[in-house]
């Protein structure tokens, strides 16, 4: 492995160069593991497809997508969703110990298919706690992978250049796997643009025999429990969010950026060092340490936008940013920037929205 802060001296570039070696050149394509359960494709795989495409093209390999499970015709809906977000191939794995996710099979599965087919390239999701199946592939691939990215590109001599915050968030760090194949690297959910759909886009099936048997796997499913429960599961979804800062002074206050967010018909969340204050839950938290989020609209209150929170959020169609310091950081990525109170400022905006909202069903 190899890190360079961003922006780093051309000679870097000339060092890769160097470094890369003639057995890497058989390993070909970029492959994005596409993730679902229950029948329903998380969308960060879909994300992931469609970055995985640009890297492809400007490599000139092709894009696969991998798709483990049982049920064929579940796995077929999951390769023509596959096919229709840019994969040129899909690598299917159908057999009854891949019916429900466990990192052990999955992982050996996986395993199986990189060493049979050598994929130059392999993002994943990443998303929450618990288990992280692309740190298992690592280890038994017995490979680098950077974790949280935030950007993709290809660099160098066909060198995956992977960014990811650094040093609690207050740096960028650029990193490239130069010894080892393949190159990976997760992604949480809403850092990349979703693609564009393209229905009827269709690609070769290649299917895989797993060697797995249950036996062998010591854990077992029980039940499946859906969690329905946590609404903030939803907020990287929502099409406009309200958050809170430090600039709000009380947890109290955190009510006027869930007033704004109801009549706005958005969800609420805020920043880090609320969290660690306790006025909020951890998953309300926005940014690089919490949920990355891409509405139409985020509305930031009292928020000083310190670059673990910007990473979290600069994928927002508008950026509005209030806070009492003119030099805060937000203001650097905001697209509107207010400098006022947001404890003045909210309950006006919550007034003056509700009013307007009022009127326009009135209307209609």
């Amino acid at each position: 492995m190899n890190a360079k802060p961003t922006g780093g001296a051309p000679g870097g570039r000339a060092n890769m160069k160097k470094e890369l070696s003639e057995r890497f050149q058989r390993y070909r394509h970029v492959w994005v593991f596409v993730e679902f359960e229950h029948g329903k494709i998380h969308p960060v795989s879909l994300e992931l497809l469609g970055e995985g495409r640009k890297l492809a093209d400007q490599l000139q390999v092709e894009l696969a997508g991998i798709v483990l499970g049982s049920g064929r015709a579940e796995l077929d809906e999951a390769a023509r969703a596959a096919f229709s977000y840019g994969a040129d191939v899909v690598y299917l794995a159908d057999d009854p110990v891949l019916a429900n996710y466990r990192n052990e099979p999955y992982t050996q599965v996986m395993t199986a298919l990189v060493n049979a087919y050598e994929p130059e390239i392999v993002p994943s999701g990443r998303h929450g706690p618990g288990p992280r199946p692309g740190r298992r592939r690592r280890d038994d691939a017995k490979t680098g992978l950077t974790a949280d990215c935030t950007e993709l590109a290809i660099d160098g001599e066909r060198s995956l250049a992977a960014t990811r915050p650094t040093f609690g968030g207050s740096l960028l760090c650029t990193i490239h796997t130069l010894n080892y194949r393949p190159q990976m690297a997760t992604v949480r959910p809403r850092v990349m643009a979703m693609p564009e759909a393209q229905p009827g886009r269709t690609g070769r099936i290649v299917e895989f025999k797993v060697d797995v048997a249950e036996d062998s796997i010591i854990t077992k499913v029980l039940d499946f429990l859906p969690d329905t429960a946590n609404e903030a599961e939803q907020m990287a979804f929502a099409d406009i969010v309200v958050a809170g800062g430090m600039g709000l002074r009380s947890a109290e206050n955190l009510g006027l950026v869930r007033d704004l967010a109801a009549v706005l018909g958005g969800d609420w969340g805020g920043s880090r060092p609320l969290v660690q204050k306790g006025w909020i839950p951890s998953d309300r938290q926005i940014g690089q340490t919490g949920k990355t989020i891409r509405p139409r609209l985020y509305i930031a209150a009292g928020i000083s936008g310190a670059i673990q929170h910007r990473v979290g959020v600069e994928g927002a169609d508008l950026i509005v940013a209030i806070n009492t310091d003119p030099n805060a950081p937000i203001f650097d990525f905001a697209h509107v920037g207010i400098v006022a109170d947001a404890i003045t400022l909210l309950p006006a905006l919550t007034e003056a929205f509700g009013r307007r909202l009022s009127v326009n069903r009135m209307a209609s």
